[in-house]
C-alpha cells in the first residue's frame, strides 16, 4: 500500500512539472518596429541568381549583378567574396547614394568541363546579413 502511495505521488509530481508554462512576453510596438527594420532591405537586387548557360572551356566568364539603393542613406559595399578561387570578384568601391545603382562582378574561370554552381557573398553597410548571389552554368 505504501508503495502505491509513493508511486502516485511521483506520478502527480511529474505531471505537474509538464504542465508548467513559462509566461509569454507581449510584443511591444518598439519590438515590432525593430523586426521590421531588420528585415526591410534598402538594397534591391535586379537578380540574385544568374544562369549563364553553356560557356566554352578556358574562357573566363564575367557575370554582373546589379542593385539599387532604395534607402535614405548611402550604402557602402564592405566585402565581396567568391565561394572558391575560381571566381574573382570586383565591385563598386565608392558609396552608393540613395536612388543610385551599383554592381558586383564575378568572373568565373571556366577551366573544368561540366556543370557548376558558385556563390558570391556580398556584405554591405545596409544589411546585417550578407547577401549570397548565385551563378551557374555548364562549361563545354
Amino acid at each position: 500500500m505504501k508503495m502505491i502511495k509513493i508511486s502516485m505521488l511521483a506520478l502527480a509530481l511529474s505531471l505537474m512539472s509538464f504542465s508548467a508554462i513559462a509566461p509569454i512576453q507581449s510584443m511591444t510596438s518598439e519590438t515590432e518596429t525593430n523586426i521590421v527594420l531588420e528585415t526591410a532591405s534598402t538594397i534591391v537586387w535586379k537578380t540574385e541568381t544568374i544562369d549563364v548557360g553553356q560557356i566554352p572551356q578556358g574562357t573566363p566568364k564575367a557575370i554582373v549583378y546589379e542593385f539599387k539603393n532604395t534607402g535614405k542613406t548611402a550604402v557602402v559595399i564592405t566585402n565581396v567574396q567568391g565561394s572558391c578561387g575560381c571566381t574573382a570578384t570586383d565591385y563598386t568601391k565608392e558609396p552608393i547614394l540613395p536612388g543610385k545603382s551599383a554592381k558586383v562582378t564575378a568572373t568565373y574561370n571556366a577551366a573544368n568541363k561540366g556543370g557548376f554552381t558558385k556563390t558570391v557573398t556580398v556584405t554591405t553597410s545596409a544589411e546585417t546579413t550578407p547577401k549570397v548571389l548565385t551563378l551557374k552554368g555548364t562549361v563545354i
